[in-house]
């Protein structure tokens, strides 16, 4: 396990003064109050909305569902990108990815943004101990377990990379393709304890910081990302126990559904030729063992929710749990990420902690670029004029307060929204490669494309017509950036 460790010398009024003269704010704007609350970002990767305070009746997902219940979970969050590293790089950084540049893996941000001012880092500003404990940024996975990944060193004070046996048992994982684990289905029933896995050692670290912090009393932003349920689903035994694999249903699509959408969606939906057409008896072990790996990340965060309650800390930290993307398991025909199909889009999205309310359901549409705006302002920080999110809070205080009308996401060519009732979706330019129409409050699978359908024609353009803008607005150069749009020759490997 490697150890970064870094305390910035600055006084807390000379952080201020920084923070102010960073983003033109005067120095009262920027002055923290005596009582600030801390930030504990939770985050899993690859993560779909299969648990069970998102309704999921099989997925056995308890504390993440008690978070729930205290405080405000958002039904309608999506990505920007549905991809780990652009999607991270986004959140990150408040900025959409035409903004960022970053439209792949493997990217250090700084190679594109060199002068941006990251969520971490504008907690840092403002005198926070900022930590990371395993993946906030992009990794591949596994290769890059135990390293640095393609993080961003400025954005923290200390960092943590966790290594378990889930990598030194790499050769004992199940692969639909031999050697390859991180981008393909792969699953590995464990031997061994929690602890033993890189999860495991995680929550342990992350344990450990806790309990400094309710001892020297220090404002933190402490980012704790775990690795499951990306692949290779790995878990010790007793969790696939709980998802026995004749209880296992797998999802099914109509003979020619592909002829039904736009080229480039089916591409999407059928670039990873070894997960086509599933065997059954194969598509069910792999399910369950992605359940498997949810139940098991649920415990991890059990483990650190825990520890955050017996310190004392709950009561002046904001928790924020998610992930980078949504997931599909079969629906579509697809499995993994990369569609702007609702499975690929929707993410689960939980805050909770002090000026929260307690138990609600936010049916507002939400973006992961509002994490940025949301936290700062329940920090009493000030919100950089370059983010493009918009605060979450009005819902976090009256979950039916409606903050977005939309949400956007894009991948590829294609470009997507998301409204209570509708999913338009839009390839090449200005729909020049197929679109699509989804009327989610009768079709939710989003399995039947109404886009030349006569009824709908009002909805299609004004839709049509919300989406160019917010293409224009996703793509304005953020205030104050400096962006560099390079072509590497180098090669990067990336199995995500």
């Amino acid at each position: 396990m490697n150890h970064f460790r870094f305390r910035p010398a600055l006084a807390i009024a000379a952080a201020c003064l920084a923070c102010g003269l960073a983003y033109g704010l005067s120095f009262s704007a920027t002055c923290p109050a005596a009582e600030r609350p801390n930030v504990l970002f939770l985050i899993c990767d690859d993560l779909n909305c299969d648990i069970g305070c998102y309704g999921h009746d099989q997925v056995k997902t308890p504390h993440i569902d008690a978070l729930a219940e205290r405080g405000v979970r958002f039904a309608n969050a999506h990505c920007q990108y549905p991809l780990c590293g652009p999607s991270r790089a986004s959140f990150m950084t408040g900025w959409y990815p035409d903004q960022t540049l970053i439209h792949r893996n493997a990217i250090h941000l700084r190679e594109r943004a060199p002068n941006v001012n990251t969520l971490s880092q504008h907690f840092r500003d403002a005198d926070y101990f900022a930590t990371r404990i395993g993946k906030i940024y992009h990794y591949n996975v596994p290769l890059h377990i135990g390293t640095g990944g393609h993080d961003d060193p400025y954005s923290w004070n200390e960092t943590i990379n966790p290594r378990g046996r889930d990598v030194i048992d790499q050769d004992q994982v199940i692969t639909l393709r031999p050697g390859q684990y991180g981008g393909t289905l792969s699953w590995l029933a464990a031997e061994g304890t929690d602890a033993e896995q890189t999860d495991g050692i995680a929550a342990a670290e992350t344990i450990k910081r806790l309990k400094r912090y309710a001892q020297t009393g220090e404002n933190f932003f402490l980012a704790v990302g775990l690795y499951r349920p990306h692949t290779p689903y790995v878990a010790p035994k007793q969790y696939f126990d709980l998802y026995p694999i004749d209880q296992i249903d797998v999802p099914t699509v109509p003979k020619g559904y592909l002829e039904t959408i736009p080229k480039p969606a089916a591409k999407s939906l059928s670039r990873k030729k070894e997960q086509l057409n599933l065997d059954p008896s194969v598509a069910r072990q792999a399910i369950q063992a992605y359940y498997a790996s949810i139940s098991f990340a649920d415990a991890q965060l059990g483990s650190i929710l825990d520890a955050l309650r017996q310190t004392g800390l709950d009561d002046n930290t904001i928790v924020l749990f998610t992930s980078d993307h949504g997931y599909h398991m079969g629906e579509h025909g697809h499995y993994q990420k990369t569609t702007l199909f609702e499975n690929a889009t929707h993410v689960p999205l939980v805050i909770a902690g002090p000026g929260v309310h307690a138990g609600g359901v936010a049916e507002t549409m939400a973006e992961m670029v509002d994490f940025y705006p949301t936290l700062s302002e329940l920090a009493g920080l000030p919100v950089p004029p370059s983010v493009s999110g918009v605060s979450l809070v009005p819902a976090l205080q009256d979950p039916n307060a409606i903050v977005r009308e939309s949400a956007f996401t894009q991948y590829d060519i294609g470009y997507s929204i998301r409204t209570p009732t509708f999913r338009y979706t839009s390839w090449g330019n200005d729909g020049s490669g197929g679109v699509e129409l989804y009327d989610v409050s009768k079709d939710p699978a989003e399995m039947n494309n109404v886009a030349d359908d006569p009824s709908y024609e009002t909805q299609r353009r004004r839709l049509a017509a919300h989406l160019r803008d917010r293409i224009e607005q996703a793509a304005a150069v953020p205030a104050g950036s400096r962006r560099v749009q390079v072509q590497f020759d180098r090669q990067l490997r990336s199995k995500n």
